[in-house]
């Protein structure tokens, strides 16, 4: 397959995967390829989001992902039978490799032969191809208009949460349709920050109706360029470790990857328990419940880079909220400020004590600043790390 080259060395460098040169003008790309079957310790990415803990509560049942991108790799044996679909507009294979990463980040089933697993194992993963590889907002992006088409796809087969794993590096009016027509129909279009020029932007992560994501390290430090005032929440986008494509069946795996664009497929995967467990949520409802119950620094101030926190994804599954409970940033009377109380749950093991990166005691300061929301998270705050959000 040729490729223009400055987006396929663009795209596949940031994910380590190999690029042999052809000519001055083009590069043939060879496919992803596994980096062998992850053995080590829990992903810390995962220890953040703790998808084990929500498991009883959600796994994601009834929900179907599009992962729109490169395609997804089906034949990894860590995703169930039946579980990527095929037929029309479907793409179970990915030469990128982007896709398949950013699925098994959504959905990987638990497996005897690794520690990593995905956020919601019991969705449907549609794989939607618009481009061949990434191309980030830097080298131009993928089509707007394709990229629409994709859009219209998945809605037509009844996805319920759109992660756009590859976004455009321009807007379109029918890209702009697409995302209204997905959220009047209630669906949560989900899509990163994944510009790598000062001063640019994804599309259609910064499109109104769209939750757009940020990504941070393992120090809570923003990993991508992009940033701006619509960008909603951030997630892991640093040293990463996901499902890949071309493992010929096998249970196969890349690490260490760092990828911003891949924070969103955490946060989608989270979105997918939230529909689940709370199916008579509307699409901005979900979007308003994580973005609410994220982990905000004390200041409870939006960040351009990081939204209004780390996804919780414990607090967004169980809090009790009202269903049309404002988002954090509206102006409300004292009266209205709702209480976000997660469910008891068991304390996490002492494993889990590196993945707290953001102080969830935050949130009470928000409530204070006009935020729509207050702390309850007392047995979670014992259990977490100091904030870095700040630094």
């Amino acid at each position: 397959m040729r490729v223009p080259a400055v987006v396929a060395v663009g795209g596949l460098v940031a994910l380590g995967l190999p690029v042999v040169a052809a000519s001055p003008a083009d590069a043939v790309v060879q496919c992803a390829n596994p980096s062998g079957t992850y053995t080590g310790a829990v992903p810390w990415g995962q220890r953040l989001v703790d998808p084990q803990r929500l498991w009883p509560l959600s796994r994601g049942d009834g929900q179907v992902v599009a992962v729109i991108g490169t395609g997804v790799d089906g034949q990894n044996a860590q995703f169930a039978p039946g579980q990527v679909l095929s037929g029309s507009g479907a793409a179970p294979s990915d030469c990128d490799g982007r896709g398949t990463i950013a699925a098994g980040i959504v959905g990987a089933q638990p497996d005897d032969a690794t520690t990593f697993t995905g956020v919601a194992p019991g969705v449907k993963i549609l794989p939607l191809r618009y481009t061949e590889s990434n191309g980030s907002s830097a080298e131009g992006g993928g089509d707007p208009g394709a990229l629409a088409g994709a859009i219209g796809t998945a809605l037509d087969r009844g996805a319920t949460v759109l992660l756009i794993a590859v976004p455009a590096g321009s807007d379109s009016p029918a890209l702009d349709a697409a995302v209204d027509r997905a959220r009047a129909g209630g669906a949560v279009v989900v899509s990163p920050a994944a510009a790598t020029q000062q001063g640019a932007h994804s599309y259609p992560t910064s499109s109104s109706g769209v939750l757009a994501v940020g990504s941070t390290n393992q120090a809570g430090q923003p990993v991508q360029t992009e940033s701006g005032d619509y960008l909603g929440i951030a997630a892991p986008g640093a040293n990463l470790v996901s499902t890949s494509a071309g493992g010929g069946g096998a249970v196969a795996h890349r690490w260490p990857v760092t990828d911003p664009g891949l924070a969103a497929a955490y946060v989608a995967g989270v979105a997918a328990l939230v529909r689940a467990a709370h199916p008579n949520l509307t699409g901005d409802q979900v979007v308003t419940r994580l973005t609410l119950t994220a982990s905000r620094p004390p200041s409870g101030a939006h960040d351009p880079h990081r939204g209004w926190g780390v996804v919780d994804a414990y607090a967004a599954v169980s809090s009790t909220l009202p269903a049309d409970v404002l988002g954090p940033g509206v102006q409300v009377s004292p009266a209205s400020v709702p209480v976000v109380v997660p469910a008891a749950a068991a304390a996490r093991p002492a494993t889990d004590l590196a993945a707290g990166v953001i102080a969830l005691g935050g949130v009470a300061a928000a409530a204070a600043a006009g935020v729509a929301v207050a702390a309850v998270r007392r047995g979670k705050r014992r259990s977490w790390r100091p904030s870095r959000f700040g630094s």
